[in-house]
């Protein structure tokens, strides 16, 4: 008996058009034809199908498709396990996807925390550079400090912290119009802070993360008015705490 074009189209959930187009290119021939010439497939050609239309859901052109399937050394199974091994790595590249668009929507969050009025309240005419979710996404988004990343969740929490920063802007800056060495005692207990500063917000921040955090500043001017904004900056300044990180750091270890 076998099945009509016309059900397995509504089986297979694709059209009559393109079941006779299948058979057109020699891609899926039906098994059987009618007294009157009409298509009839039976439960091989509904398997064939089956494994056409998921490859066709992996991307794989027609003709690909027909060159895989006509392997004479490629049985059912060998298929089905093929086609398991694409779907899984398809799944995994899927699954990253999800992930940074997470890890952006929580960036994005992150930045939203506060009402733009409120924003000004708490830290003047600082704005965060246009675009600089996604490039932080881009950075650090793998990292398992962004994993377990938590900003201050309310006004006072955010006004805390600018104080703390501010605090610490003064001491450096007196740091660096003394004249003092980015390698002295004074540079590394700001180091430390620094470090702290950052644990607070990653939950944890190695003396390896900072570094690659304090690189930033000598280099990359918005980076370093996150920390130090521009009208408190001195020449040098992004270098100086670089510099003082790196020397910390090297002394811990020691």
């Amino acid at each position: 008996m076998g099945y009509r074009v016309g059900e397995v189209a509504a089986l297979a959930g694709v059209t009559v058009r393109t079941l006779h187009h299948y058979d057109e290119i020699g891609l899926l021939s039906p098994s059987g034809r009618t007294a009157a010439g009409y298509r009839r497939y039976d439960s091989a050609d509904l398997d064939q199908l089956q494994r056409i239309l998921l490859y066709r859901e992996l991307g794989f052109p027609l003709e690909t498709i027909a060159a895989v399937l006509a392997d004479p050394g490629t049985d059912a199974d060998a298929h089905l396990k093929r086609q398991r091994e694409l779907l899984v790595a398809q799944a995994d590249r899927i699954a990253h996807m999800v992930a940074a668009v997470d890890r952006l929507l929580e960036a994005r969050a992150m930045g939203n925390a506060l009402t733009p009025e409120e924003k000004f309240e708490v830290f003047g005419g600082f704005r965060e550079p246009e675009g600089y979710a996604e490039e932080a996404v881009r950075r650090w988004g793998s990292t398992p400090e962004w994993q377990q990343a938590r900003l201050p969740d309310t006004k006072q929490e955010w006004a805390e912290a600018e104080r703390r920063r501010k605090d610490w802007v003064s001491r450096l800056v007196a740091l660096v119009d003394a004249g003092a060495p980015a390698d002295g005692p004074e540079a590394g207990q700001l180091a430390e802070e620094h470090r702290a500063m950052l644990s607070a917000v990653m939950g944890e921040c190695g003396y390896e993360m900072q570094q690659r955090i304090a690189d930033l500043y000598a280099d990359e001017p918005a980076q370093l008015a996150f920390l130090v904004r521009e009208d408190e900056q001195r020449p040098g300044i992004g270098a100086y705490v670089r510099d003082a990180v790196r020397a910390n750091a090297v002394r811990q270890r020691l």
